[in-house]
């Protein structure tokens, strides 16, 4: 396959697609999540009929009623759980910065967790809600008691986890199928903490909301995502430099430093950076030094054969010699009569 195909292809890859971005639909579904959190948060704080369905589900104990898949399930919350779920989509997300040459995945996922984290724990420890297992009094709240279980942890960091896996899809059929996955997922591990009795149902609703807005609100730090890929794009491709400083096979990384100017010389697609030679006051640079120190001069334009003005030689081109007769064409006999009858 020629340079050029390869290029090519480059140019196709999902990498240099357009990111998500904050729409006007992203934006009404962002403000209409934060309307139905809010409105959790007060109708458990009011004691509605939110928190009297709670302690309903609760003493109706579903552990106990459905005892056969209490060992399924237990394995099944592992899907909500922050450690194991992160270490998988990371491993994965890992896999694509390789292919695709660039930290977007990673970062998007670092940024989610972080979110996550800063909001549903404040939450937590905010209104420090005691656990069904744990609960005092019959019908109350359990408010302010020194507990952590509202929202649900599990069911937000589900909704992130995977919800990452659907943001940074690219196209929209992948998009549709991984939210759809996503969202079963995250509704099958809020249920779970409340059939096994850690959560109350108004923790898993209030989670499903805290991670549906952790996912809306990311295009937001989009540019703070795109700034931290360059810097450590930019730090990496010196150190594999300074590690290999011959040449960097494949297509050259985002964050590229503005000193390294990428020269392709194989046709098998390899890279050769080197580093631009700085120019002189007043004049242009003309000639780049490469990482060993060998001057390379800037590649010429290229004209094809076709539009090359032709060089024709003159005369023969066979050398003299000064010992050779030149030879002269014979007499034909018509021109010899010519000449007799002339004379």
């Amino acid at each position: 396959m020629r340079t050029d195909d390869k290029l090519d292809q480059m140019e196709e890859r999902p990498t240099d697609r357009a990111r998500p971005r904050m729409t006007q639909t992203r934006l009404w579904l962002l403000w209409g999540t934060l309307a139905v959190y809010f409105a959790i948060v007060a109708g458990v704080l009011a004691s509605t009929w939110l928190v009297t369905f709670d302690w309903q589900v609760m003493l109706f104990r579903p552990y106990k009623q459905w005892p056969s898949i209490h060992a399924f399930l237990d394995y099944f919350v592992v899907l909500g759980q922050r450690g194991p779920t992160a270490l998988a989509v990371a491993a994965w997300l890992g896999w694509r910065c390789w292919r695709q040459r660039n930290l977007h995945p990673l970062l998007v996922l670092g940024a989610s967790l972080l979110l996550l984290n800063m909001t549903v724990g404040a939450a937590k420890i905010g209104m420090g809600r005691l656990g069904p297992h744990y609960a005092t009094t019959v019908g109350s709240t359990e408010m302010w008691l020194g507990g952590d279980i509202f929202p649900s942890g599990h069911t937000a960091n589900a909704v992130v986890t995977w919800g990452v896996l659907a943001y940074l899809a690219t196209t929209p059929l992948r998009r549709r199928t991984l939210s759809v996955i996503a969202a079963l997922g995250a509704l099958g591990v809020g249920m779970t903490t409340v059939y096994l009795g850690t959560h109350w149902v108004s923790d898993v609703l209030l989670g499903w909301a805290a991670g549906l807005l952790v996912l809306l609100a990311l295009p937001w730090f989009e540019p703070a995502m795109t700034w931290a890929e360059d810097r450590l794009m930019g730090i990496l491709l010196r150190l594999w430099l300074r590690l290999r400083p011959g040449s960097l096979r494949g297509p050259l990384p985002a964050g590229t430093p503005a000193g390294l100017s990428p020269q392709r010389v194989a046709p098998d697609g390899e890279v050769l950076l080197r580093e631009a030679v700085p120019a002189p006051p007043g004049g242009r640079a003309t000639a780049t030094r490469a990482p060993d120190g060998r001057p390379h001069h800037p590649a010429r334009p290229h004209t094809s054969r076709a539009e090359r003005s032709p060089v024709t030689p003159a005369g023969s081109r066979r050398p003299p010699h000064a010992d050779r007769v030149p030879r002269t064409p014979p007499l034909s006999p018509t021109s010899g009569r010519g000449h007799s009858q002339s004379t």
